[in-house]
């Protein structure tokens, strides 16, 4: 069992990464109940949320425009250590479900929210994806190749990093609170809050001027020959971020720079231009298992640009155990593993599986 078994979570089904945090507190054993609607959610279906988010939870479907079904929910609380909802501001509160409410039941419990905007604030009731809450916090500024704009990057960084990770730490450092005073509290987490948290290294480097407000001139965005991805003769790329002096001299070295008085000076970025293009020219004269076979296991700060089903089949990622099969989709495995306990990842359930025993379980008929 996982570090969480005895934990009660019960998740108000919704979509973003609120469904991904409920995941990472079943895969860490907790026992997550997911509250879904009776009728399916459109807007899950269409962005395919109905998948193996949802492993190793239990499933009640319910109308909560019935006030049966929210006594039903509440009741549910009141057997629960945490409560999590993905919803805008206000929409809780309208179910009759609010934080106040709640806590009314069970004082103890942690209510967690997980919103793009927050609580309040300007734009709490605007819609919101990752690339705007990282457009906005500060972070995308910096992304990008010389000369181009700003890249998207995919949904990981803002709705997991930002999100999801942010609202399992609340929750985790909330039950604590909880079971020292036995006071609940709300968590108010904001993907745009989380990303800005999240950027303390680039707020830090630019604090020492390590990197430029512009990004053509910093490593961040590609400008460096020592920071960046290549593409490779078989159109496939690697990538190197040989940032510390040593790894630099390495890279260098294993290329066969270290005589060049281009790459004499790492942080010299009059030479980075050139050095850079230099880099492209060799790495674009053999193919990625060249790279690979020269650059894997060094100091030289290395690795390729590798699919999902390229990355699970990665000696490193497959000795790791980092990915498992399930639901007919390669899924990611538990992160982080622990010593004396022990993660399973669950099966999906169907929507609204264990209404009828969820439901005895509270005197009720199914």
């Amino acid at each position: 069992m996982g570090p969480l078994a005895g934990i009660k979570v019960l998740e108000i089904a919704g979509i973003g990464p609120c469904p991904i945090a409920g995941m990472m507190l079943a895969d860490l054993g907790a026992e997550v109940i997911l509250v879904e609607r009776a009728a399916a959610n459109k807007n899950a279906a269409e962005v395919g949320q109905n998948g193996f988010f949802n492993r190793g939870k239990q499933s009640i479907a319910l109308d909560l425009k019935d006030p049966k079904a929210v006594e039903s929910v509440l009741q549910l609380a009141e057997q629960s250590d945490v409560l999590i909802e993905g919803f805008r501001p206000g929409v809780m509160e309208r179910l009759g479900l609010g934080p106040e409410v709640v806590h009314q039941r069970k004082a103890s419990l942690v209510y967690g929210r997980m919103t793009g905007w927050g609580q309040d604030g300007p734009l709490s009731h605007a819609a919101g994806h990752d690339l705007n809450y990282l457009a906005i916090s500060g972070i995308l500024h910096y992304g990008g190749l010389p000369g181009d704009a700003p890249y998207p990057t995919p949904t990981v960084l803002g709705d997991i990093g930002s999100g999801s990770n942010m609202l399992v730490l609340g929750i985790l450092a909330a039950l604590l609170h909880a079971q020292r005073t036995g006071e609940g509290q709300v968590i108010d987490a904001a993907i745009c809050d989380g990303a800005i948290y999240n950027q303390t290294l680039i707020a830090g480097l630019r604090g020492e001027g390590a990197i430029s407000e512009t990004p053509s001139e910093t490593f961040f965005g590609g400008a460096s020959p020592w920071c960046n991805s290549y593409p490779c003769s078989d159109g496939r790329y690697i990538t190197v971020q040989a940032l510390e002096p040593n790894f630099y001299r390495e890279l260098i070295a294993l290329c066969g720079f270290e005589d060049d008085p281009d790459f004499a000076r790492q942080h010299d970025k009059k030479t980075w231009p050139a050095a850079r293009e230099k880099m492209a020219v060799l790495f674009a004269s053999k193919p990625r298992s060249h790279w690979c076979e020269l650059l894997s296991g060094t100091d030289a700060c290395f690795a390729p640009v590798l699919s999902l089903p390229e990355a699970a089949e990665d000696e490193h990622i497959r000795a790791r155990e980092c990915f498992v099969a399930g639901e007919g989709l390669l899924q990611p495995a538990p992160a982080p593993k622990f010593s004396a306990t022990q993660q399973e990842v669950g099966d999906v359930p169907r929507s609204g599986e264990h209404t009828e025993r969820i439901l005895r379980s509270l005197g009720k008929a199914g």
